[in-house]
Order: structure tokens, then sequence, then C-alpha cells
């Protein structure tokens, strides 16, 4: 029978294990410890390990890190020369106001203005006119129907008396707009007493029943009431022809509008020039029966006289060409300067700018063609 005997372990083996234990233990409680972060807001001789652990530890550390961030943007200027908006806004309001100060100035703009104006003024008098006719047909009617059934025919016709004598007087209104707007002033006598008289039935149309010894009760308030429908259309009628005559005579400066850039058009043929019997000269056109678009001057007929070509004079619209002959007469009888201002032919003939401007040019130019001949 064997006997198995057991080691004993020495002193050296129990030591070992004992250190292992402990080495184990040491790397459970390293692996169980918080992270430990430095603090970069000491120098750099006292910076100490600070563990990271609390959540007011992290929001005050990025506040701390934004704070860092901050100071060093704030020296860069670059944020302080950048327009605001309401910069902007101001700097964009006030060049508007330079271009509409400028635009303001041109004769094309103050012109379309002055008509927006007319217009605005036209239809406010036209509406004025027209509610006061409507006013007046009321008080027509009272008056046509004091003794007449209701609803008979001589009844309804009543209504039918005020529009009609409205529609001779608003005839006569547009007549005299439209030719004012065309720098012509519409006074014609047989004009005026036809709207004169047709005025005058309608306010006594109107008053009648409310005038003294008439009605069965004086009362003034009454009698003025009924009598503002035919004062307004009145005031309108009398007032429009004027404001739209003024207007016609405004001058705006030249409106006309640039001319084109002249290119160099080819050379055109010479046409012969040949002495009439009269002893003006006559080109080679008109010679063969088509009309020439030289002016001819009048020279006498002599081989060595140079030939003197005038500059084409401007040409007329039809309503100044009619106006022109009314000018030479004034300036013949001595009422007029041999060249005439726009103003003077304009207040003289009470037309339009534009065409005392196109006379004014016209006799301007035939001046200087008589002067250099």
């Amino acid at each position: 029978m064997s006997v198995t005997t057991l080691p004993m372990p020495g002193p050296d083996d129990s030591r070992d294990e004992v250190d292992q234990a402990v080495a184990e233990v040491m790397r459970y409680v390293a692996a169980q410890a918080p992270a430990l972060v430095r603090d970069e807001t000491q120098p750099a001789g006292n910076r100490h390990e600070v563990p990271v652990r609390t959540r007011r530890v992290r929001r005050l550390r990025a506040e701390v890190d934004e704070a860092h961030a901050l100071l060093s943007l704030q020296g860069d200027a670059a944020p302080l020369a950048v327009d605001s908006r309401k910069v902007r806004r101001s700097r964009k309001r006030a060049m508007q106001a330079a271009r509409l100060h400028a635009l303001a100035q041109d004769a094309a703009a103050r012109a379309w203005q002055a008509s927006r104006v007319r217009a605005v003024l036209t239809v406010v008098a036209m509406t004025a006119l027209v509610g006061a006719l409507a006013w007046s047909t009321t008080g027509v009617h009272h008056t046509l129907t004091l003794n007449t059934p209701v609803h008979s025919a001589a009844w309804w016709g009543a209504w039918a008396v005020e529009p009609v004598i409205s529609a001779v007087l608003l005839v006569v209104v547009a007549a005299r707009a439209y030719l004012a707007t065309r720098g012509r002033v519409l006074d014609h006598p047989h004009l005026n007493r036809v709207e004169r008289g047709a005025l005058a039935v309608t306010l006594t149309l109107n008053v009648w029943p409310y005038l003294p010894f008439v009605a069965e009760r004086f009362e003034p308030m009454t009698l003025l009431a009924h009598s503002i429908g035919p004062l307004v259309a009145v005031a309108a009628v009398t007032v429009m022809p004027v404001i739209w005559a003024e207007f016609a005579g405004l001058d705006h400066g030249d409106t006309t509008p640039a001319d084109p850039p002249v290119t160099q058009a080819p050379r055109a043929q010479t046409s012969p020039v040949t002495p009439s019997p009269r002893g003006t000269v006559t080109t080679g056109q008109e010679a063969a029966g088509e009309p020439s678009r030289v002016p001819t001057v009048s020279v006498p007929a002599a081989a060595d006289t140079p030939i003197v070509q005038a500059k084409p004079l401007p040409t007329l619209s039809k309503r100044a060409a009619e106006l022109l002959p009314r000018v030479s007469a004034a300036v013949a009888a001595g009422e007029l300067p041999p060249v005439p201002s726009g103003s003077a032919i304009r207040t003289h003939l009470r037309c339009g700018s534009e065409y005392a401007r196109e006379i004014r040019e016209y006799l301007t130019a035939h001046h200087e063609s008589e002067g250099d001949r």
C-alpha cells in the first residue's frame, strides 16, 4: 500500500497569491473611478486635475469655454463696419428721394404730373356736377307734380325734365373741356346764352314753391336747401373751363424726345440746278415735274451770282399752321416783335404752349434764313 503525500505551499507562493489579489482589486477600483480633466483656468504650474462629476460642472465648463471664445472674437471690428437693416433702409429711402427729385425736374414728368392733377380735378368737379344735378332732379319733379296725380303719365314724365336740361349742360361742359385740352378756348355767345338759360330754368324750378309770396309759410333755410343743386352746377360749369384753359397753357419745358444718333448716310446724287424764267433757282426734280425737297431761294438771274441754299424750316402741325397767319398779322401790325417768344405768342393767341413753341421755332428759323440771305 502506497501513501501519496500532498505538497505543502511554501511562504513565497502564498505571498504571490496575495499580491495578485491586491492587484486585481486595485485595477477594479481604478476602472470604476471618474475621469479627470486638467483645469485650464489655473496657471501652468498650479494646474490640478478636477473630476467632472455633476451637470452643473459641465454647464459651467461650457460657459467658461464660450467666454474664452467671445474674448478672442471681440477684438475684431468687422461686425461694426456692416450696415444694419435700419441704416440700409434709410440709405435706400434717401436714394429714392434724390431720384424722385431729379425726375420731378424733367419736362416729361412735369407734363405727366399736370395731366394727372387735371384728370383728378376733372373727376371731382364732374362728380360734384352730377350729384348737384341729381339733387336738382328731385326738386324739379316736386315742383312739376304739385297738382299732378301720383303715378300718372305726367308724374312719371316729370322725372325726365331735369335730366334733359342737364344733358345740354354736360354737352357744353364736355366740349369746352376737350377743346381746352387742345389749346382752344370755346367762348361762343350762343353757347353762353344756352348755358345760362338752362341753369336759370333749373334754379327757378327748384326754388319756386319756396319763394316768398308763393309758399304758404316762407322758410329761408328750405329755400337755400333746394337751391344748393343749381348753385353747385353753376359753380362747376363756371370753374372747370377756366381751370382746363390754365392747364392747357402751362409751359413744362422742352418735352421733345432726344434725336436718335445720326448715322452717315450715302451721299445723294446732286440734281442739276437751272434758273427759272422768274430768276429763282429750280432743281432738276422740279424741272421733271417732281416735287423737290430742297427749298428754293430767289436770286437774280446772273451767271456769277453764287447760289445760297436756305436751311429747311421746321414742320408745323395742322393747328400751328392755322395760327401762324394770326401771328404774322400781329407782327406786321406791331403788336408782337419780329421774333416773339413762346409766352408772348401764347398770351396773344390764348393757345397751348406746344403750338406757341412750334410757331416760335418756325419764326426763328425763318428770321435766320432771311438774315443769311
